[in-house]
């Protein structure tokens, strides 16, 4: 029961991260009425916040290799709060880029410490199927941004809404504070202070490694699509260029929420059955999101709600598919170096969607300077995922290669698929 409790305890803590970080996603146009700006000033906050949280990584799992979630998740909290009362109160270009800074730092503190716990409070045999649970039950926070938030924004107005959004940060400080220990009664936690001395050589230790690697393209290929559609540009492109009501807007973004919770524990539960097959298994999500993308992107006319519903599933089917970069550094490295390397694989996505998010401003800007953007310059501007895409597929082959021939070295070798199908075969006769 105290293992549950923990973990309940951070997955509300990152849902209020999701939450605090999407905000600004479901308000962007607000947001540029606000401060008087156009869409790639706009986007630029979401990307400042997406660039701090993406650096922020490395010293975020060297603070949790050293001091435990408790410590990471509460001043994660209180980070983002802050940054939330500041938007809230600001009308300033220069403040609201501040703001998003610190909500930035404070987010980047937050899943690597509640995906963290998993190990350390359950046995080995579920840290997959929790891992995931934790990702995607967290997602709730966009639900919030998108039904509750937006509800107050358009009654009430900015300063409220985002000061609700704050209170929910301060009562997951209170909670993470209270609640959250780094492991269970008895057991030492597992904890590493390097000296400063030999911390970059470390680092690149972990950066160098093949699960590392292959970990941060799983979760660029598979996330950086669904991150940016999520955290910015969704929402726009739903009402302005595909001309959905707010509502429906509202109601597909929440099916993207949904879709992701019931996935989860379905590739959690894959990627623990077949444990050598994890990357193909993500393979297959990020086409399951990249063929729907290309359709749209080529649709002639308004794309018809089912093809943007398929979009919008396999979108967010990478995030569960995304969170499968995390068990190759579990499963490959030692349990002191896991806060870094998990930090090191979170910047995969967030990287690719910050680059994306601010491209798509900068088409968005060039082709309607005025502001009015329609479904063309929607479309155009989103385009320029397709080479962060193949790029991301051809990172994730050659460092699966890579990590293979590690293995190969320690005696672990990866069956071919005519070797799985033979044994099958023989099995039935």
């Amino acid at each position: 029961m105290r293992a549950y409790l923990v973990w309940g305890a951070a997955i509300l803590a990152y849902t209020s991260a999701v939450l605090q970080r999407t905000t600004l996603g479901v308000s962007g146009l607000e947001a540029a009425d606000r401060f008087g700006t156009s869409a790639s000033i706009v986007a630029t906050f979401v990307v400042v916040q997406l660039l701090v949280y993406a650096l922020g990584q490395i010293p975020g799992g060297v603070l949790l290799d050293a001091y435990g979630a408790r410590v990471t998740l509460t001043l994660g909290a209180l980070l983002m709060a802050t940054g939330q009362i500041a938007l809230a109160l600001s009308d300033q270009v220069g403040m609201a880029i501040l703001a998003r800074v610190i909500v930035g730092a404070g987010d980047a503190l937050t899943f690597t410490s509640a995906i963290r716990l998993v190990p350390a409070w359950f046995p080995a045999t579920r840290v997959p199927i929790y891992t995931q649970l934790t990702g995607i039950v967290g997602q709730l926070g966009q639900v919030l941004s998108a039904v509750p938030f937006v509800l107050v924004l358009t009654r009430f107005g900015w300063t409220p809404a985002f000061s609700a959004a704050a209170g929910v940060a301060v009562a997951a400080a209170a909670i993470s504070l209270t609640i959250i220990r780094a492991a269970p009664p008895g057991a030492d936690p597992v904890r590493s202070r390097p000296s400063v001395r030999r911390l970059p050589a470390d680092i690149a230790a972990i950066v160098r490694h093949p699960a590392t690697q292959l970990g941060f393209f799983t979760h660029f290929a598979s996330g950086f699509p669904g991150i940016a559609f999520a955290m910015m540009w969704g929402y726009p492109y739903l009402t302005a260029g595909e001309g959905l009501s707010q509502a429906l807007a509202s109601t597909v973004m929440t099916v993207y929420v949904i879709v992701a919770i019931a996935a989860g524990p379905l590739i959690g539960a894959l990627t623990q059955r077949h444990p050598l097959r994890r990357s193909t298994l993500v393979l297959l999500v990020v086409l399951a999101s990249a063929v729907p993308f290309v359709a749209i992107l080529l649709w002639p006319g308004p794309a018809p709600l089912w093809l943007i519903l398929l979009l919008v599933i396999g979108f967010s089917v990478g995030g569960p598919g995304s969170s499968v970069g995390f068990d190759f550094p579990r499963t490959s490295m030692p349990g002191n170096r896991l806060g870094t390397a998990t930090g090191l694989v979170l910047t995969g996505g967030f990287l690719g969607a910050l680059v994306c998010i601010l491209l798509i401003g900068v088409v968005l800007d060039a082709l309607r300077p005025d502001g009015n953007y329609d479904l063309h310059s929607f479309r155009l501007a989103f385009a320029v995922q397709l080479p962060f895409l193949a790029a991301g597929i051809l990172g994730m082959l050659i460092t699966r290669r890579a990590l293979r021939r590690r293995m190969a070295e320690h005696g672990v070798r990866v069956p071919s698929w005519r070797e799985v199908w033979r044994q099958r075969h023989l099995r039935r006769i």
